[in-house]
């Protein structure tokens, strides 16, 4: 789960991190009140769960309360169309107003986590700024990695050597060290998969402060922190996403046009895989737990029925806990319902399969299905193309 600046920099702030004064604004006029109470220069910032905002013209410097006004008008309802929110764009619900900082510097640092290495990293630079994806692509050497061991978990010194290996100055090194210390401490405590400052910004004033942050959480450890449910903005996500979210499902949205319906992530990965081989491209990856119900099943096989773009599904369920007889009692009662016009192809190995199978090959809904993955992935790709030609 993504948040908005905004609520980052609120998180921020109760760990003691340095972030500017702000004001939510939904409508210009909330902009113009909020430009009022702060004086002087503000940015009227764009709240999307994306990156590249200036460079999309989605954040705007003004003096006057008035300018912020107009500024707010103009952004409001604007479909932001930058390098991270793709050609859709994204559109601009709710503006961020925060008093303007005199920048000397600009760093980047970011917590994320290796995969490769099973390790926390921190990753910083001092070329920050929007260009740190061509400083990562153009100048690798500039972009510093500092690996957290598991066991023994983040030490001061590591802290004080980065600031060394950025040229943080000298006589702010002890506040970095302390910042970057607290901002470990939110990506931990709070099960992050992701806290990303850019820039981090060394002032005229002589401090170092956020100026754009980005915090994501990893849905798995969601359960220990019930009060960041309150954060999440199901108009930034993909719909059909969002849908399986909230049914504890993993769902993502592909480029292809062969839906697939699997319990297991490795067994879905595995299906996208056969359905490539066969020369097709999968719509969607989804995993929907390992004992669903026959009600879950139907919902999960409605969202993929959702795409428009689906013209053939291959459902591939190999039961250990979960009983293929449900499964097929969810996919039947969806399919009843939806009535879909594209081929479907269903495998059902595993606890109670025969039963499953008897009820596939009783629902009199035209169903197709197969003993093994390789002979679904074929037969699915064989009947899509024949309709596809016909």
């Amino acid at each position: 789960m993504n948040i908005h600046e905004y609520q980052a920099k609120t998180l921020f702030k109760s760990y003691g991190i340095p972030v500017q004064e702000g004001r939510l604004a939904w409508t210009p006029g909330e902009a113009y009140e909020a430009a009022l109470e702060l004086g002087g220069l503000v940015a009227v910032k764009s709240q999307v769960h994306a990156g590249g905002r200036g460079k999309a013209g989605g954040i705007k410097l003004v003096k006057t309360p008035e300018d912020a006004r107009a500024a707010a008008a103009e952004l409001i309802g604007k479909t932001l169309v930058s390098r991270q929110t793709g050609p859709a764009g994204k559109l601009v619900r709710r503006l961020w107003i925060e008093k303007g900082t005199d920048i000397v510097k600009e760093y980047y640092f970011s917590i994320i986590i290796d995969s490769a290495e099973g390790q926390i990293v921190l990753v910083a630079s001092e070329e920050g700024g929007m260009d740190i994806e061509d400083v990562a692509a153009n100048h690798p050497e500039k972009i510093i990695r500092t690996y957290v061991e598991p066991g023994i978990g983040l030490r001061t010194w590591q802290l004080y050597t980065l600031a060394e290996q950025i040229h943080i100055p000298a006589e702010l090194k002890k506040s970095f060290v302390k910042m970057a210390g607290a901002l470990y401490c939110v990506f931990t405590e709070k099960d992050c998969s992701m806290v990303e400052i850019n820039p981090l910004a060394l002032t005229g004033a002589g401090e170092l402060m956020v100026i754009d942050a980005k915090v994501g959480f990893d849905s798995s450890g969601m359960f220990r922190h019930p009060e960041l449910a309150e954060l999440r903005d199901r108009e930034e996500e993909v719909e059909l996403e969002a849908r399986a979210v909230d049914l504890n499902m993993n769902y993502v949205s592909l480029d292809g046009t062969i839906g697939c319906l699997v319990i297991g992530a490795g067994l879905a990965m595995a299906t996208m895989d056969a359905i490539k081989y066969f020369g097709g491209e999968p719509a969607n990856f989804m995993d929907c737990g390992g004992s669903s119900s026959p009600e879950e099943c139907e919902k999960a096989f409605d969202i993929i029925l959702s795409e428009e773009k689906v013209k053939g599904v291959l459902v591939n369920i190999f039961g250990g806990i979960t009983q293929t007889d449900r499964v097929a009692e969810g996919v039947i009662a969806s399919i009843r319902k939806n009535r879909p016009e594209v081929p479907i192809v269903i495998r059902l190995e595993g606890t109670n399969c025969v039963i499953a199978n008897q009820m596939i090959a009783e629902s009199g809904l035209g169903l197709y299905t197969a003993s093994s993955l390789t002979e679904g992935a074929e037969l699915i790709m064989k009947l899509v193309n024949r309709k596809e030609g016909s």
